[in-house]
């Protein structure tokens, strides 16, 4: 399962939405993340399914690469989808133990929306985290907000810091599978028992890990101080961001998907 988390990787392979700003791609992202959360019909979503399956296709990234990074959050999104469907009032659909735990009507329909939100939102995310490097990433975020800095806000210390911390997904997540392994050579057992007892065998892989990454932190702050790094103003970039045509046409689907969802919205 660790294999299997795709959030925070960069998948290289030239295609169309790699070769976009990554301003475009965060507000992109954000926009279509929102709008799962006001999409209430089934005409909705199948847009929001459609505009995510041409995203995908002009990715070029493998389909198969994108979905196997849910086998992670598969136990979040089961349980998510019942307790919407158990715990929601509404009309009865089905009862069980004599009428004290039923399905409704509102649960039910609640319950599949709330999986396909999930779904799409991971799915969403990862495709603009596996089409973006962690430099461009740092570059978008930035300049997107920009505006804070009238506030006094450090907005290129805060990129820094988000852009960093989503590259240290991976790089943990390696180091995790080969904690395991070496404990698993050495006779510990992550696979058998119940879920308790795999949680507590999971507990002896904290403190390595722990270590781990703050020495990993530790040597990129030494590194960036080799370097003479100082972030903040006056900091010029090598390639800066700068607008394309493409990068308009994108922000032009962008609002025709959101458009399209409102229409659909009101149906």
């Amino acid at each position: 399962m660790i294999r299997d988390i795709t959030l925070g990787q960069y998948y290289q392979i030239d295609s169309v939405i790699h070769r976009l700003d990554p301003r475009v791609k965060l507000g992109g992202t954000l926009l279509f993340i929102i709008s799962l959360f006001f999409f209430q019909n089934v005409w909705c979503y199948l847009l929001a399914a459609l505009f995510l399956a041409v995203v995908i296709k002009l990715s070029r990234v493998p389909f198969k690469y994108i979905v196997k990074g849910m086998k992670a959050i598969l136990f979040l999104l089961i349980l998510t989808v019942i307790f919407n469907l158990f715990l929601t009032p509404g009309t009865p659909l089905v009862t069980f133990f004599g009428g004290k735990v039923r399905i409704t009507e509102e649960g039910l329909k609640l319950a599949v929306f709330m999986a396909i939100r999930l779904a799409f939102l991971i799915i969403g995310s990862s495709i603009m985290t596996l089409t973006t490097t962690p430099n461009n990433l740092t570059d978008g975020m930035e300049r997107l907000l920009r505006p804070l800095r009238v506030f006094r806000v450090p907005v290129h210390e805060g990129a820094m810091m988000m852009s960093i911390a989503l590259r240290f997904i991976p790089i943990l997540l390696e180091e995790t599978d080969k904690i395991m392994k070496a404990q698993t050579a050495r006779g510990a057992d992550f696979e058998s028992g119940n879920l308790i007892q795999r949680a507590k065998a999971m507990v002896p892989l904290l403190v390595p890990l722990i270590i781990s990454a703050f020495r990993r932190a530790n040597d990129l702050a030494m590194a960036m101080e080799a370097r003479c790094y100082r972030g903040g103003e006056n900091r010029t970039k090598m390639k800066p961001l700068i607008y394309r045509t493409e990068d308009y046409l994108a922000y032009f689907c962008v609002a025709l998907y959101l458009g399209a969802g409102v229409f659909l919205g009101r149906l």
